[in-house]
């Protein structure tokens, strides 16, 4: 009976320590929500303002590669154990996507 008991023990522990890092994980996820929400109301406001385009282009890519940052670490879960071979593919299909922007880029500024 003593080992039901502390089994019973250790899942409340784990029930407890489940419901702590859930809320812990919501409250990241609705903070990163409420920046995204932000950072396009910049993005709206810089659009409005009738800023030049040279700086709002650029500021606006800016703002978008934050974004996806925060998808990806909070929405998409990639700041959790066991994602590190799907991290290595979008990296890497990152980088060969900034490489070939920058070929094109390259060649037409020639």
């Amino acid at each position: 009976m003593e080992n039901n008991q502390t089994n019973t023990g250790n899942v409340t522990v784990d029930i407890a320590y489940r419901r702590k890092k859930n809320a812990e994980e919501m409250r990241h996820q609705v903070i990163t929500f409420t920046l995204m929400i932000f950072l396009t109301i910049v993005a709206f406001v810089a659009v409005g303002a009738g800023m030049s385009g040279w700086f709002t282009v650029p500021f606006i890519l800016l703002l978008a590669a934050v974004q996806v940052a925060f998808q990806l670490y909070y929405f998409m879960h990639m700041s959790h154990k066991g994602h590190e071979a799907p991290a290595l593919f979008l990296y890497s299909g990152l980088l060969v996507g900034l490489i070939t922007i920058l070929a094109f880029v390259t060649i037409v500024w020639w």
